[in-house]
């Protein structure tokens, strides 16, 4: 460890092998280290350890201008490096630093407050796969070029530890979208001067005709729960009838309920994570809160599920705890995220029913929308997406069929051959 005085600049460095003295008057610690390189000097400043343990360095380079003496050099080299060491004393991050360093920073800067928490779970649980690949990487020298290969590398067979696949590309989106939300904080913070990741291009992945099952399917789905508890019809027959998400089926509080006018309205989200375990969040986007219809029937079952609750709760007593949710378990607590899904996957396996699990139901939701010609805008706003085109991309394979019978529909009703139709019947 360096010392130097606050009263007389020093000049503590190693140039070639000669070691200059420093001289002492008052006992402050300084963490700097010069070394010359060629005809520049490298500057290195310690500046602490990270959760890892391991030291962070930041560096800088100086080059003197030509014809300076060498006692010039040695001022201006001395005065370069004070400054270097107070500027990351006061939080200056050097274009030096390491992008795994930067992002660890980034996560408690940046993520952990501004970032909802599953986003948050999900950008830790990337942290192994990128770190291997760039986290090594000065931030100042990581290309395009670079963290193209890497995401390319995740379309490849092998991605996947466990399946030996490629990686889904909604996960190799999250990849990319962790790595440039680091760099974007960084240019906020002057650590780097551009986003290479805007240059990035995701690879092309054949897109997979989502599975939603048929009229028919639902039909004896809707038969088969009749023989379930009621906590799971209604749960069910919800979904099909709402296209809501998981976590907003699972937010739901009886306060929501409207039995009078047979709405319900999406406020919150249940979610899950290993850290929090099961906490109350806000919608996915602000257009995510909404109100929908319901049929009568699917009404008068929700009015059954309530006087069920009510009755299982008065035998609970003291041990029931009120949260105000529709689905929870057998003690009052909110159902776990998890027990939905494999409910459902029993019950499939046991009746011999395809399972594609709970998504399925709102992408059944949107497709029977768009089959009967309900508009883009109103099949948007039903299912709350933040804007009509994610809707759009979404769902452009019906989209695009829905438009073909339109004008299938106009071609059969007009004739544009000039030869005339006769009326049916004649």
């Amino acid at each position: 460890m360096l010392q130097r005085t606050l009263t007389t600049p020093i000049y503590c460095a190693t140039i070639g092998i000669e070691k200059v003295r420093c001289d002492i008057t008052e006992e402050v610690h300084i963490m700097a280290t010069i070394q010359k390189r060629g005809d520049s000097y490298s500057i290195r400043v310690s500046c602490g350890y990270d959760s890892k343990g391991k030291q962070v360095i930041q560096s800088m380079t100086w080059k003197p201008e030509p014809k300076m003496t060498a006692k010039q050099i040695e001022k201006e080299l001395n005065r370069q490096a004070v400054m270097f060491e107070e500027a990351c004393n006061k939080g200056y991050q050097s274009k030096a630093i390491k992008f795994e360093v930067f992002a660890e920073q980034w996560f408690e800067e940046y993520a952990r407050p501004n970032l909802r928490n599953t986003t948050y779970e999900r950008m830790l649980q990337l942290r192994k796969r990128v770190y291997a690949a760039i986290g090594h990487l000065r931030m100042d020298k990581i290309t395009p070029r670079q963290i193209q290969a890497f995401v390319n590398s995740l379309s490849k067979d092998g991605a996947n530890e466990r399946t030996g696949k490629p990686l889904a590309p909604k996960t190799i989106r999250h990849n990319l979208s962790f790595v440039s939300d680091v760099f974007a904080y960084a240019v906020k913070m002057s650590v780097a001067s551009d986003n290479p990741c805007a240059k990035v291009t995701l690879p092309k992945n054949e897109q997979t005709e989502k599975k939603i099952y048929t009229p028919e399917q639902v039909q004896k789905f809707l038969t088969l729960l009749n023989d379930e508890p009621l906590k799971y019809r209604t749960f069910f027959n919800l979904m099909i009838y709402s296209g809501f998400r998981r976590g907003e089926m699972l937010g739901l509080e009886w306060k929501d309920v409207d039995f009078e006018n047979n709405i319900i309205s999406v406020r919150r989200t249940s979610n899950y994570t290993a850290q929090k375990g099961v906490y109350t969040d806000t919608t996915k986007t602000r257009k995510s809160q909404r109100t929908l219809k319901f049929p009568q029937e699917t009404m008068d079952m929700l009015r059954e599920y309530k006087a069920e609750q009510d009755e299982q709760a008065l035998k609970c007593g003291d041990k029931w705890v009120e949260t105000d949710r529709l689905y929870v378990k057998w003690n009052g607590e909110p159902m776990q995220n998890g027990t939905p899904y494999f409910w459902l996957g029993e019950f499939c396996e046991k009746h011999d029913l395809p399972f594609y699990g709970l998504h399925s139901f709102r992408h059944l939701f949107a497709s029977l929308l768009v089959n009967q010609g309900v508009d883009i805008v109103t099949v948007s706003g039903a299912l709350g997406h933040s804007t009509v085109s994610t809707t759009s991309n979404i769902y452009c394979h019906m989209l695009e069929e829905s438009r073909a019978k339109v004008s299938d529909a106009v071609s059969s009703a007009l004739d544009f051959t000039g030869k005339k139709k006769e009326p049916k019947g004649a």
